[in-house]
């Protein structure tokens, strides 16, 4: 049995106050989730202040990016030992980071490699383009960015880390896939791994992002294949990302 999982990527967004207040206010409503894993994933500077805020609560913390060497002449970058001080997870390979900021299949795959080697647990996101959907590239854009993140991976490891369908025409644009198309397109990457590694597919968390909200969650939570929900704008309001987090 998979246990589901809720995780909020907050982006470029809240100051540390903020983010601070959020949790807070968070932390009472959620108190009571039984059965599913919570995250929040603030940006860098409000690590440490909301790791201290969260400490004995049911909410685990996530870096939305990190470096793959453990330190070094990377301005800017924050390395994996940092992250493994404040952290149980981390968002590789986001589109966004994919689109703006160089990341590469290649680069997914070293930063899941450093981070499952200091027992972070790595979401790593793919998804397809609204031209690559339209041309019905979705599967094929899914596998190959699959395999390249678990490539050289034992099924012991790729068994430690989550990933995150998350079609780029949904991301933030109010439109979403809707929970058949999700549920089908997450079946075939959990079908990828298993042409591999059968045993570890049955148990690896497959979650969908994109424009998840309180009036759509259960409707993806029904599915056979969605193990939870990478969560974007409905993350930055306590009782928006509480009502996702008990949709049962």
């Amino acid at each position: 049995m998979r246990t589901p999982m809720i995780a909020g990527n907050w982006k470029m967004n809240m100051t540390v106050s903020e983010g601070s207040k959020m949790v807070k206010n968070l932390i009472p409503l959620v108190k009571d989730a039984r059965d599913v894993e919570i995250a929040v994933c603030p940006p860098a500077t409000e690590l440490y202040l909301i790791k201290m805020v969260l400490e004995g609560t049911n909410i685990g913390l996530g870096a939305q990016n990190m470096h793959w060497e453990d330190s070094g002449a990377y301005t800017g970058e924050i390395s994996p030992v940092m992250v493994q001080e404040l952290c149980q997870y981390v968002i590789i390979g986001h589109s966004e980071r994919r689109q703006y900021f160089g990341e590469t299949d290649e680069t997914v795959n070293k930063k899941v490699k450093a981070a499952i080697k200091l027992g972070l647990i790595p979401i790593v996101c793919v998804g397809e383009t609204l031209e690559e959907r339209e041309a019905g590239q979705t599967e094929k854009v899914c596998e190959r960015q699959v395999l390249a993140a678990l490539d050289e991976l034992s099924a012991y490891e790729i068994a430690k880390l989550i990933i995150a369908y998350e079609p780029i025409w949904a991301i933030g644009t109010g439109r979403s896939a809707t929970s058949d198309d999700a549920n089908e397109t997450i079946g075939y990457i959990r079908r990828i791994v298993e042409n591999e590694f059968y045993d570890t597919a049955q148990m690896l968390r497959i979650l969908y992002g994109g424009s998840v909200k309180p009036n759509n969650i259960s409707e993806y939570m029904q599915q056979s294949e969605i193990d939870g929900a990478l969560v974007g704008g409905a993350s930055l309001d306590a009782e928006s990302f509480a009502a996702i987090v008990n949709f049962k």
